[in-house]
């Protein structure tokens, strides 16, 4: 009996050291009366500089320091899909319908301090992907890609369903999970040392740089690292027509913890991690920011 006191005061001791909890420190609205609708953010890694899109597609880019919003492009931005490179410049990728009515992509790079965008692969009918990099960044094409440099340093990308994962100038490609439908939203922990992306059926995984499975995070989407330890994602229902909650989602990258960042009724979406700062959208375009204290 004297043991087992022993045992259960011990457990008393450890439970306050290993519970966890998060609180939000600080929640406002950006772009309010300046902007329309805005879909799609993605913050920088200092957190400083926030892209984002318009309704119809085009690419803008907002300083948060300054407040100065800046037009990338004008054209539509193929799956809203953007990212920032290692080296501080915008990669992303424009289409056209041709005169064959086929769809046809071209990757293009806007750099900030010139403010000008240039088309670095041709127009070409198939995927092209912007891949962020730890160095640069690359479109990645099956015909004809485009990298930023001899070495762009590290970066992750998903085809179908396989990973791609670029470490020291090495290409690897993993399978670690079975998804009929493929992979989506990869993206390596600020280390560098694991990389999480979700997998259609499946949800958000976590994995090493070996493939090796390190969790399976839940049916969650659009997975970002806020910082090593934990990811910020989406968590969103729907009737099979419409969206019917969505909110934002704080998950330890080990699986073990979880937290409502926002309520399902907030409609809150496609979230950003940059800078200590969380950026989020709503279903009808409300940009807001968060800051969040993670106690444990």
């Amino acid at each position: 009996m004297k043991r087992l006191t022993m045992m259960l005061l011990a457990v008393g001791v450890l439970l306050p050291v290993m519970a966890q909890d998060v609180e939000v420190v600080a929640l406002k609205r950006l772009l309010e009366g300046v902007e329309g609708p805005a879909f799609y953010p993605v913050l920088n890694s200092s957190g400083d500089r926030l892209l984002f899109s318009t309704e119809d597609g085009a690419l803008k880019m907002h300083d948060l320091a300054d407040g100065v919003t800046t037009i990338v492009t004008r054209d539509y931005v193929a799956g809203h899909d953007a990212c920032w490179g290692g080296d501080g410049k915008v990669y992303f990728v424009t289409q056209q319908t041709g005169e064959d009515r086929l769809v046809y992509r071209a990757g293009q790079c806007y750099d900030p301090a010139t403010c000008r965008v240039n088309q670095v692969t041709d127009p070409q009918h198939g995927a092209v992907r912007a891949v962020p990099a730890t160095r640069g960044g690359a479109l990645m094409a099956p015909q004809r890609g485009f990298r930023s440099s001899g070495d762009i340093g590290s970066a992750t990308w998903t085809e179908g369903s396989r990973l791609h994962v670029i470490v020291n100038g090495e290409e690897r490609v993993f399978s670690p999970v079975d998804s009929w439908a493929g992979y989506l939203w990869a993206s390596l922990s600020p280390d560098g040392k694991k990389v999480a992306f979700f997998a259609a059926g499946k949800g958000i995984v976590v994995i090493d740089l070996r493939g090796q499975m390190l969790a399976m995070l839940g049916k969650y989407e659009m997975p970002c690292w806020y910082n090593n330890d934990y990811l910020v994602a989406q968590n969103a229902k729907d009737d099979g027509h419409q969206f019917t909650s969505s909110q934002i989602m704080l998950l330890k990258a080990d699986g073990t913890w979880q937290a409502e960042l926002t309520k399902p009724v907030s409609m809150a979406m496609q979230p950003t991690c940059g800078g200590g700062k969380i950026v989020y959208t709503t279903i009808d375009g409300l940009l807001y920011e968060m800051k969040i204290n993670i106690y444990q």
